[in-house]
């Protein structure tokens, strides 16, 4: 069996669209009865929240309450399902040729997995993307309670491989720490730059675009660690 590849998700597969994912919230803001920036600098202040324990529904009353909103339980369903059209959008985002290389990998044999720190809006975005079916295993934060980089999160989709973490290969562009996350369990590690240089400092093998990675997957085109 070829080497199980395990990719972060955006910045990585996918554009994060940070820029449009703060006018979402401001629109949000709008529907719920609270200032527009102060809910958008909220929901970065409250990143972490986010990701393990608030869901779509909580995340809109917490905070809107924490501003001095009391929005009613339609203008919270409204508000949600406006973050939920964002989250499939961006997973819509997803290019043809991104999905072609996935495809490639999957016919070399690489069983295919996620790690992403996500929110419950991707999450449940997920399954009925078209990135959803190349994937044999995805992990998100919100579903497990765990982000990257904790050495757990590795470890769990490591083991839904069926697989050692040593006997995988990770993908991401370096956000939240994850390259030395990754590392720390045995991954080898590729750093990619396509939509974003995130992690310049890292040293290890990297490449500008998803297309380089297969070959970089061949034997002997990096060093790799013995399993």
């Amino acid at each position: 069996m070829s080497r199980p590849v395990i990719f972060d998700l955006f910045h990585t597969l996918i554009h994060g669209a940070d820029e449009e994912r703060d006018r979402v919230v401001g629109e949000m803001a709008v529907m719920v009865g609270v200032a527009p920036a102060a809910l958008v600098a909220a929901y970065h202040a409250t990143w972490r929240d986010r990701l393990v324990r608030w869901d779509v529904e909580e995340t809109v009353r917490i905070l809107a309450g924490r501003l001095g909103g009391a929005p009613t339980d339609d203008q919270v369903t409204r508000a949600g399902e406006h973050r939920r059209a964002l989250g499939r959008r961006v997973l819509d985002s997803v290019s043809a040729a991104t999905l072609g290389i996935l495809d490639a990998l999957r016919d070399d044999g690489h069983p295919l997995a996620l790690i992403s720190n996500a929110t419950s809006d991707t999450a449940e975005a997920w399954p009925r993307s078209r990135l959803a079916r190349r994937f044999d295993v995805a992990v998100f934060s919100c579903d497990v309670g765990l982000s990257k980089p904790d050495p757990a999160i590795y470890r769990l989709a490591a083991e839904r491989l069926g697989v050692g973490p040593a006997e995988c290969v990770f993908v991401g562009d370096g956000a939240d720490g994850e390259l030395a996350g990754a590392a720390a369990v045995g991954m080898t590690v590729f750093r990619t730059m396509e939509h974003n240089d995130t992690d310049p400092g890292w040293d290890g093998p990297a490449f500008a675009t998803l297309g380089e990675l297969s070959g970089l997957l061949r034997p002997g085109s990096v060093e790799q660690p013995a399993v």
